[in-house]
């Protein structure tokens, strides 16, 4: 089903505002000179000079092959930078593989810049949605994601791409919540125009599952406590969403809602 040329308009003009508002320009990345400014930026991020992220290589194939490569520019300075690849045809989905700013301009809303981006490129080529995976002990990329994006967590993936020995994951397991960014739905258009929309509140079927307030910083302080968190968020929140529990929302102090699902029309999809 094609996408309506309102819905494209729009999308374009909420990315065009939001980078405005952060102060940038958000671009396609596409000649080698690009490429290696992005491998370059993602050094800074992460660390892990002598094994990047992504290689030169790698980043000019993706490009070539028609997938999503842009960057976020502060006058010359590249500061931001989105990539992301096509899943199957049929899903009409993009996955976000990558997604960095430079430490010093966190909060500055350039991450939500590049995101608005993505998001309008995306329709602007039949995709409905994006997923991509996040750290579910980062509070702030969990409030980012779900409550400044709309995104919604639709499944736990423990120690999804094993130990990563870098300055953000400092060779913890790597559990993601995979996200999925439905581009059109009320939630999304809603945080995609600044719009408040209306946020969940906990009840009898529902549960809390706490989160660190800053796992980065435990990580280098007490490497011992942050693993602790890993494993607890781990034991309470993986069965909640085998279980058919759902993700609604996250509250840096609360943590994540998640609305119980039912155990017995869970077992019956599973089976079906």
């Amino acid at each position: 089903m094609p996408i309506e040329t309102s819905s494209l308009g729009l999308a374009a003009e909420d990315a065009a505002r939001w980078a405005a508002k952060a102060g940038v320009v958000v671009r396609e990345l596409r000649n080698l000179d690009e490429a290696h400014a992005v491998i370059d930026l993602l050094v800074e991020i992460w660390g892990r000079p002598e094994n990047p992220l992504i290689t030169v290589e790698f980043l000019r194939a993706l490009t070539k092959a028609g997938n999503y490569v842009a960057g976020a520019y502060d006058g010359d300075r590249l500061i931001g930078v989105c990539i992301g690849f096509h899943e199957e045809p049929a899903a009409r989905t993009l996955h976000s593989h990558i997604a960095g700013v430079v430490p010093e301009l966190a909060g500055r809303g350039v991450g939500t810049a590049l995101k608005l981006h993505q998001r309008a490129w995306a329709l602007a080529r039949g995709i409905i949605a994006i997923e991509w995976t996040f750290d579910p002990l980062v509070s702030r990329n969990a409030y980012f994601n779900i409550v400044k994006l709309g995104a919604l967590p639709v499944e736990y993936l423990p120690n999804f791409y094993g130990a990563m020995h870098d300055a953000i994951n400092g060779g913890d397991d790597t559990d993601r919540l995979l996200a999925r960014w439905e581009l059109l739905s009320p939630r999304v258009l809603a945080a995609c125009s600044g719009t408040p929309f209306e946020r969940p509140v906990g009840g009898p079927s529902s549960r809390r599952v706490a989160a660190p307030a800053d796992i980065e910083a435990l990580r280098v302080s007490d490497a011992a406590t942050a693993g602790a968190w890993r494993h607890r968020l781990r034991d309470e929140l993986e069965p909640l969403m085998a279980s058919g529990g759902r993700v609604v929302d996250f509250d840096c102090e609360l943590g994540y809602l998640v609305e119980l699902g039912d155990p017995d029309l869970e077992q019956i999809r599973r089976t079906s």
